[in-house]
C-alpha cells in the first residue's frame, strides 16, 4: 500500500488553516505512517495505521495540534476484525451502550460533520467508557 491523505489540523495558535500530509506505506507486516506539517516530519511504524496515527497524534499535541479526522475523534475506535481486515484504516463510530454497526465504519483519515477531535489520552478514556457501557 502506498496512499496519501491531507488532513486539516486544528489548534496550534496560528490563526489559520493548517494541513498535514500523511503517507501510508506497508513495510512487511508493519504499517509506516509519515506525517508532514509545517517544516516537520513525524514517522511512526506500528502493527496498524490507527495505532501509528495515535502515536503521531501524541507528538502533534506537543504543538497544540489535533488532526480533524475520524481517527482522532473521541467516539471512533478500532474494532477487532475491522482493524485486521483494513490494517487499521477503517474504524468504528460508536455510541454508548451499543455495539458498532456496519453503517458506523469510517476511514480514519476522512472527516465529516460529526468529527470531534480529542487528545489521544481522552480518546482512550472514551474507549474505556464505551466498553464499560456495553451490556454483558
Amino acid at each position: 500500500m502506498n496512499e496519501q491523505y491531507t488532513v486539516f489540523l486544528i489548534g496550534g495558535d496560528t490563526g489559520g488553516d493548517e494541513q498535514a500530509a500523511f503517507e501510508l506505506r506497508d513495510v512487511g507486516a508493519r504499517c509506516r505512517l509519515t506525517c508532514r506539517y509545517r517544516d516537520k516530519v513525524i514517522v511512526a511504524e506500528e502493527d496498524d495505521y490507527f495505532e501509528a496515527l495515535f502515536q503521531i497524534r501524541q507528538e502533534l499535541e506537543v504543538d497544540g495540534l489535533l488532526p480533524f479526522c475520524y481517527g482522532a475523534s473521541g467516539n471512533v475506535f478500532p474494532e477487532g476484525t475491522v482493524v485486521e481486515m483494513s490494517r487499521g484504516l477503517i474504524a468504528c463510530k460508536v455510541k454508548m451502550g451499543q455495539p458498532p454497526q456496519k453503517t458506523d465504519l469510517v476511514n480514519i483519515f476522512a472527516d465529516g460533520h460529526d468529527v470531534a477531535p480529542t487528545f489521544a489520552r481522552m480518546q482512550q478514556e472514551c474507549w474505556d467508557a464505551w466498553l464499560a457501557s456495553l451490556p454483558p
